[in-house]
C-alpha cells in the first residue's frame, strides 16, 4: 500500500497575508515629495507695461554657488535672513531707504499702510537645493510672522484660525512679494 504524504491546510494563508500586507501599509511612512507652495501671480496681459519698481523698495538676496548670502550686497547668513527680510517689508519706523508704503482701504481692516517692497530672489546655478530651500523656507516664514501679528493684532486670533474672509484682509496688507529670476552665475566668494 502506497503511502500518503501529509499535506498542509493553506486555505488561510491568503487572508493572513493580506491582513499583514494591510496592517504594514497602514503603520509605515511613506515618503513623498513636498513642493513649495506659491501662488504665481495671473500673468500681465500682453498691451500692459509692467510696473517699474523703485530700488528702495527691492531687496535683494543672493545665494551664490558657495551658498554664501548677499543681503543688498552685504554678506549676510541664513539666520538673520527672516528678521531683515520682516524688517525690509514692514520699514516700521517709514525709513527712506526701506520701500514706500501706500495707503489702501481693506475690507475688515479699513485703510492700511501697505509696502511696495518687494524681495528679489537670485541663485547661482551651482547653489545646492538644501540653501535654496532654506532660504524659501526663511522668506517664507517672514511673511508668516507679519500675516500672524497683523491677525493677532487686528482679529485677537492667529492667522490660520480665521475666517477666509479675515485671511484674505490680511493677505492683501501683506502681499507676498517675492520675486525669483532665472538661476545664473554670480560669482565665488
Amino acid at each position: 500500500m502506497a503511502r500518503k504524504t501529509p499535506g498542509l491546510n493553506t486555505s488561510s494563508m491568503s487572508d493572513i497575508s493580506f491582513l499583514l500586507l494591510a496592517f504594514f501599509l497602514m503603520v509605515s511612512n511613506i515618503n513623498s515629495d513636498m513642493g513649495i507652495a506659491r501662488k504665481l501671480p495671473p500673468p500681465l496681459p500682453d498691451n500692459v507695461e509692467p510696473p517699474e519698481v523703485r530700488e528702495r523698495n527691492i531687496f535683494v538676496v543672493m545665494v551664490n554657488k558657495d551658498d554664501r548670502l548677499l543681503f543688498n550686497k552685504e554678506y549676510g547668513r541664513i539666520d538673520d535672513l527672516k528678521d531683515r527680510a520682516k524688517e525690509f517689508l514692514g520699514n516700521p519706523e517709514n525709513l527712506p531707504n526701506l520701500p514706500e508704503k501706500e495707503e489702501i482701504e481693506i475690507p475688515l481692516l479699513g485703510p492700511m499702510q501697505v509696502s511696495k517692497g518687494v524681495i528679489s530672489l537670485r541663485n547661482d546655478r551651482g547653489t545646492s537645493y538644501e540653501m535654496y530651500i532654506q532660504v524659501q523656507n526663511e522668506l517664507t516664514a517672514a511673511i508668516n510672522e507679519m500675516r500672524n501679528d497683523l491677525a493677532l493684532d487686528k482679529f485677537s486670533k492667529s492667522y490660520t484660525d480665521l475666517a477666509n474672509a479675515q485671511r484674505e484682509a490680511i493677505d492683501q496688507a501683506i502681499p507676498v512679494a517675492i520675486s525669483e529670476a532665472e538661476p545664473t552665475k554670480i560669482g565665488g566668494k
